[in-house]
């Protein structure tokens, strides 16, 4: 195993990529932010590429793709609205794309829900979410551009025809907008409506991302009738130092199970969640804590973070997410956006779509009640093709690393678990590195850097003799209280295009797990050809990362576990499945 031996020459390619990490994260939002190229945005493609296509995540047919807006359950059919550019591979002539499913995999595209036309919207229908009100009526609430300035308001639109399963048309009524900033807000930084929830006065309320300075601002609003606003005299919750907030979500979570609970739950043994999309650098964080109803105001806990440094939903390529309360399985689900990373608007021009949206994911609490949870939605396994069964209780040594056949490699889903049989071989965690990202960790700890516990894990997208891959692996370190596992995503060498601007970061994330008692580690990734997500330690820790590999695509595509520790571990069970394609009409 060559390839995980350190050497001279893989040292220096180490600092050189770390040190071009280094100034790419400094300028994330460059890459994952809507850049304006008026003269792409209606540049069709002459045909579609699928290379790096994916096979069982969502993405229309060809296109531009981002937010995932207002998915909603109504009347046995699923809906998901997204950001979508019905002329071109990049941002631009957005409208409000709208597919439905019976069942989060298998799509019927209709025809777009809310587009551009009136005064209130004629420069952009951006973002929001949907609203079930009493008697089942639907509505979305959605952010209109009324002038070339970006100013923006909050308008709402309605099915044009509640006895139409898919609820294919849809009216914006005259008396839009709803909601115009008063002189008090940034009128370019007023977005992103929630979804709805009734407190006990019986008055709606929903939050809307802002900014004022440097503070992030969850807005609120309270309603009696969902027509007239008004404005609360301070927000739900604000940070500062955090810049403008973008596609805020509000919701209760469960303190006794892991079923999930409607906007306007007001039952007791619950605790609250507020998501935001951070602009000025393209991460998402959240925190968890308690919503004083009385005062309208959200409280996070002592150990819940505003900002960077907080808990992310995914601490990859995820952003703009949405959940939504699904009635029918009981249970929170969250979509997420992940765009490109080959950064050129050309290469998305060439390919003819750009951005995926993230397999849906349930959601709940964490039994510590410190974080939230997330797994793949149990709908994704009817994808699952043959079973290959790979090993039991097999030990992998220093160095070792072997290939798990009989799959498709570049479309799978593996699920393995881990042991080892002592800590004594962890690390020290170098306290220097307490005040960096994780993935400045990963940039300096990688996979071919020989460690004690760990790193080991999985090579995904390899080509047959490594010279292309990426690997998701756990390293184990030892701090001064307690141990801290790192879990990594690195991209830095998956592939061998040549393409100064494309961005390969090495993500990662720390998992919050007790190894004293247990010594597992567990891991799942779902692989699809350009998409690696990844899921630590049960859904603690979640990871997507976008990859290009020139040489590990389709049937020419590897996939490895690794140990590159002095600690021995052992695979106690792994199980890996090919990955069918869904329907999509």
């Amino acid at each position: 195993m060559e390839l995980f031996m350190k050497s001279s020459s893989l040292w220096g390619l180490e600092i050189y990529l770390f040190c071009l990490f280094i100034v790419l994260s400094n300028i994330n939002g460059v890459f994952a932010s809507h850049n304006i190229f008026l003269d792409l945005q209606s540049s069709r493609a002459i045909s579609v590429k699928n290379v790096h296509r994916t096979g069982f995540h969502f993405q229309p047919p060809k296109y531009w793709i981002n937010d995932p807006n207002a998915p909603m359950y109504y009347n046995g059919v699923y809906h998901l609205f997204y950001q979508y550019n019905p002329k071109g591979s990049v941002w631009g002539n957005i409208v409000w794309a709208h597919s439905v499913s019976k069942d989060l995999i298998n799509w019927i595209h209709l025809e777009p829900a809310i587009y551009p036309s009136k005064k209130f919207d004629k420069y952009g229908a951006w973002s929001g979410s949907a609203t079930i009100l009493p008697n089942n009526k639907p509505v979305i609430l959605y952010t209109g551009v009324v002038d070339s300035h970006d100013s923006q308001v909050q308008n709402y639109a309605i099915p044009a025809n509640l006895s139409d399963p898919f609820l294919r048309k849809w009216i914006k009524p005259n008396n839009n907008p709803l909601i115009v900033p008063d002189n008090s807000i940034n009128k370019t930084k007023f977005r992103d409506p929630t979804t709805a929830w009734m407190g006990q006065d019986g008055l709606w309320r929903i939050v809307i991302g802002s900014m004022r300075k440097h503070r992030g601002m969850a807005l609120l609003y309270r309603s009696r009738d969902f027509i007239k606003w008004a404005k609360a005299q301070h927000p739900l919750h604000s940070s500062p130092h955090t810049g403008n907030w973008e596609c805020p979500d509000f919701f209760p979570v469960s303190l006794k199970n892991t079923n999930g609970l409607d906007a306007s739950y007001r039952g007791k043994n619950v605790k609250y969640v507020l998501k935001n999309s951070l602009d000025v650098n393209r991460f998402e964080y959240y925190t968890i804590g308690m919503y004083d109803t009385k005062k309208d105001r959200y409280i996070p806990d002592n150990n819940s973070i505003d900002g960077s440094k907080g808990l992310r939903l995914d601490y990859g390529n995820f952003y703009a997410s949405k959940s939504f309360y699904d009635p029918m399985k009981n249970r929170r689900i969250v979509w997420g956006w992940t765009n490109e990373s080959d950064v050129l608007p050309d290469d998305e021009i060439k390919k003819g779509w750009a951005g995926i949206q993230a397999i849906p994911r349930k959601v709940w609490l964490d039994p510590s009640g410190k974080q939230l949870i997330q797994w793949p939605i149990e709908e994704l396994e009817t994808l699952r093709k043959q079973k290959i069964i790979q090993l039991n209780n097999k030990k992998l040594s220093k160095g070792e690393m072997f290939e798990v056949k009989g799959i498709s490699a570049s479309q799978a889903d593996i699920e393995v678990s881990f042991s080892f049989s002592s800590l004594n071989k962890a690390e020290q965690f170098d306290p220097k590195w307490a005040d960096l990202y994780a993935q400045d960790v990963c940039a300096i700890k990688g996979s071919t850097i020989q460690g004690g516990l760990g790193p080991f894990g999985l090579v995904t997208l390899a080509s047959k003799n490594l010279e292309e891959y990426t690997p998701v692996f756990f390293r184990v370190f030892k701090a001064q209280k307690n141990y801290k596992v790192l879990m990594c995503s690195d991209a830095r060498r998956s592939t061998m295009r040549q393409n100064e601007a494309m961005y390969k970061p090495s993500f990662a994330g720390y998992v919050d797990v007790d190894l004293v008692d247990t010594k597992k580690l567990s891991l799942r990734s779902l692989i699809d050809n350009s998409v690696v997500e990844s899921f630590g330690a049960g859904g603690k820790t979640c990871i997507t990362s976008r990859v290009y590999p020139t040489l590990a695509i389709h049937n020419n595509a590897h996939l490895f576990v690794f140990n590159n520790g002095s600690e021995t571990i052992t695979i106690e069970t792994l199980n890996a499945w090919s990955m069918d394609v869904p329907k999509m009409h």
